[in-house]
């Protein structure tokens, strides 16, 4: 294998493609073609006894024309177009009724003879190596050169009365192949032909080298399945075919449950013991044409092109059974959780594909088992503003969004402007989970709204402001932080101060929210004052109107304390957090300056039993 790989490393060139010529200059086999550019035959021509320069086809090739032409061929993205420049030559010279190439497939045990005849048709056929009075078979197992009057073994109709040539491909001492070229005086031709037919091994092997190096690279080690890599190219492809073919395309997402607890309680190697048996099964179980890949730690992910949704949603039951009937040493039956999402009916863009599939995954997680089995849910199967769907969505975009290429924070926020009746109906369920999806782009922050809100309730209490005010603040408190969706990760997730220019880009994440989140939205803009002054100061020195004591609502200063209380006793990337007692003394330091004096002297008082 290692062999293999330094083979293909040496022959890839900078654009990927399979140059003409053999990486192995050494060996005795190839030198004489080396780099096809046939020195010694071109020399050879210059004798006028070797050239023919009849303008009809002669029974015999031009030697010329045929190296000149082979000098010519730089470059071919494929195998098949580079054998139809072969037979091209071939047939410009002379009256060649078709050429074959076999190459020689192990798994199978026969080789794959592709037939192309002068009217440009192909035909194609087996032949399997027990038949061993096949002259084929004779020719790649002896690596000999056998001429027939006939053409009688190919077992094709088509053609009669032709005879041919079989000459072995050869590489690297190697037979790889077999190649068949139709001409009544191949005799006559038989330097040139091979000259070709190992022109022919050489490119043949070192696609081969260049599609195992491609294996390699997107191959995850452990489970021989596509790595994220690969997955991703070909979903891809996969997409832009379903988008001209018209069809459907599912994506089915698996998630070992419980891997975790597996890898904590029994160790790695038993973890991996589980994903290796997953992905074998899917291999075995999955139909021929879907594409497996290893999505993450312990997702499996699954390509089904030309499926519609229930369609994909019923295999998912079948692999999903087949898993459940193994068992695992120490661990029991295998179970998983399944989402399915379907282009495209739930989108057509890939990574809103992945992401509703993941949505879905981490919601058949939520519903667990039903008679052992997971439920199988995609993406068509749930309310958007679900409780578990919009905690799966904020879960997923937590654990993805570096990766992603969409702005799906800005997506929820435009749902959520938009289904309004329904916000007004359940404004603070749906709030807590927008929440929480923003929190999720920074882990540091995880839970940091809730808190907040829980904080700014508690001093809102205490000074006793109305229950409906109350509630006002709990919720713009819950909401303080939306405005951040506008904002890079590269400021929100820098270690350590921030620059002059960062700052500035910080500072405006209160007007975004006010303006770009709860603006729009009728039922929320009560909410606005708290959003966007909460990081005014009592001196005037803060942000970002600049406003001075009187001038800015209680609700944004009982938040601004809530807020800042919460960050000190928080773990930062810079820092770990502080204990009550420091946060307090820094409080205590800046009252009257940069907070309330007032709500600041309640506030010291109840943060004791406010908890984390």
């Amino acid at each position: 294998m290692n062999k293999e790989r330094n083979l293909a490393n040496k022959i890839r060139d900078i654009n990927g493609k399979a140059p003409i010529t053999s990486p192995i200059s050494q060996e005795k086999l190839v030198s004489k073609v080396n780099s096809l550019t046939f020195n010694n035959y071109a020399n050879s021509m210059s004798n006028p006894q070797n050239k023919i320069f009849n303008t009809e086809k002669s029974l015999t090739l031009n030697y010329k024309y045929v190296v000149d032409e082979l000098i010519k061929i730089k470059e071919v993205s494929s195998l098949n177009e580079f054998y139809s420049k072969i037979y091209s030559i071939i047939t410009q010279s002379i009256d060649s009724g078709f050429m074959a190439i076999g190459l020689f497939k192990e798994k199978s045990n026969c080789i794959n003879l592709r037939l192309q005849d002068k009217l440009g048709n192909f035909y194609s056929t087996k032949v399997f190596l027990r038949e061993e009075d096949n002259p084929i078979v004779q020719v790649f197992n002896e690596q000999k050169i056998i001429f027939k009057d006939d053409v009688s073994f190919l077992k094709l109709s088509y053609f009669k009365n032709k005879a041919a040539v079989i000459l072995p491909l050869v590489s690297v001492n190697k037979c790889i192949g077999v190649m068949i070229i139709a001409d009544n005086y191949a005799r006559q031709n038989i330097e040139l032909y091979t000259l070709l037919a190992n022109a022919v091994a050489l490119t043949s092997h070192n696609f081969d080298l260049l599609e195992k190096s491609d294996e390699y690279v997107n191959t995850d080690n452990l489970t021989l399945l596509y790595n994220h890599r690969g997955f991703q190219e070909i979903l891809s492809n996969e997409i832009s075919r379903a988008q001209t073919n018209k069809q459907k395309l599912s994506i089915v997402m698996m998630d070992i449950n419980n891997i975790t607890k597996i890898n904590r309680e029994f160790g790695h190697a038993k973890g991996d013991e589980v994903i290796k048996v997953v992905a074998e099964k899917v291999r075995q179980n999955m139909r021929e044409g879907d594409i497996a890949g290893r999505y993450g730690g312990d997702e499996i992910a699954i390509i089904m092109p030309n499926t519609p949704i229930e369609q994909a949603k019923y295999v998912a039951e079948y692999l999903t059974y087949s898993l459940s009937c193994c068992f695992i040493d120490d661990i029991g039956p295998v179970k998983v959780s399944v989402g399915v999402s379907t282009y495209p009916d739930c989108s057509d863009d890939k990574e809103k594909l992945l992401i509703l599939s993941e949505q879905a995954m981490y919601i058949s997680q939520a519903k667990g088992y039903k008679d052992g089995m997971s439920a199988i849910i995609s993406s068509a199967d749930f309310n958007f503003w679900d409780d578990v769907a919009l905690k799966s969505y904020a879960e997923v975009v937590g654990k993805r969004h570096a990766q992603l290429g969409i702005n799906f924070e800005e997506e929820l926020i435009s749902k959520f402007n938009t289904d309004h009746a329904l916000a007004g109906a359940r404004i603070s369920e749906i709030a807590t989970s927008l929440a929480g999806a923003i929190d999720a782009k920074d882990p540091y922050t995880k839970g940091h709204s809730t808190s907040v809100s829980k904080y700014s309730e508690a001093l809102a209490r205490a000074i006793n402001l109305p229950e409906e005010e109350v509630e006002r603040i709990k919720l713009g408190a819950l909401l303080h932080d939306v405005g951040k969706i506008g904002i890079p990760e590269t400021v929100l997730k820098k270690e350590g101060p921030l620059s002059d220019e960062e700052w500035a880009i910080m500072k405006q994440h209160p007007t975004i929210g006010a303006e770009k989140v709860l603006n729009p939205n009728p039922s929320l803009r009560d909410l606005i004052p708290i959003v966007k002054y909460h990081h005014e100061r009592i001196d005037g020195k803060g942000y970002p109107e600049g406003l001075h004591n009187g001038d800015i609502p209680l609700a944004a200063k009982i938040v601004a304390i809530a807020d800042t209380y919460h960050a000190l006793i928080s773990d930062r990337p810079y820092r770990k957090g502080m204990n009550i007692e420091k946060a307090i003394s820094i409080l205590n330091e800046g009252a009257g300056t940069q907070w309330d004096e007032n709500l600041v002297r309640i506030f010291v008082q109840i943060a004791p039993s406010l908890g984390v």
